[in-house]
């Protein structure tokens, strides 16, 4: 299992303190059949064999993503942010759980703005590619 601590900038840390989201309850795990993110009170989690893509972007603007986890209204995307600089963006099969706990809402993608946003990509991407690999 390998875990992703969030990046949080100061302004981030502050705004996010309110919603319970704080280093030691915002993570993301990549294990051997599981994808899991915590955001304070949210969570998402899914197999891996659900996760289609993963790429960076960034940067983002405090105001659209500061504070808890964000739903954007046009696409149902949700953002676990700790800054605006940059993020993995982490696209789904089919649609997760995670915002709200009944699970009417699911989201294609999540946006993650680990520490280590270029490792978590590489990592992501190399087990999809080791799904697509054809057994010998």
């Amino acid at each position: 299992m390998t875990r992703f601590a969030f990046a949080f900038a100061p302004a981030y840390r502050r705004l996010a303190r309110g919603f319970l989201v704080t280093p030691d309850t915002a993570w993301v795990e990549v294990g051997d059949e599981a994808f899991e993110a915590h955001f304070g009170p949210w969570r998402v989690r899914t197999p891996l064999t659900n996760i289609a893509d993963a790429s960076i972007t960034g940067p983002y603007a405090l105001w659209k993503t500061a504070g808890p986890a964000r739903l954007a209204i046009t696409d149902r995307g949700l953002t676990f942010a700790t800054n605006g600089d940059r993020g993995t963006l982490i696209l789904f099969e089919t649609p997760v759980r995670g915002l709200d706990p009944l699970g009417i809402v699911r989201h294609p993608e999540l946006t993650v703005t680990v520490a280590d946003v270029d490792g978590l990509a590489d990592l992501l991407r190399a087990r999809l590619t080791s799904r697509k690999q054809p057994s010998r």
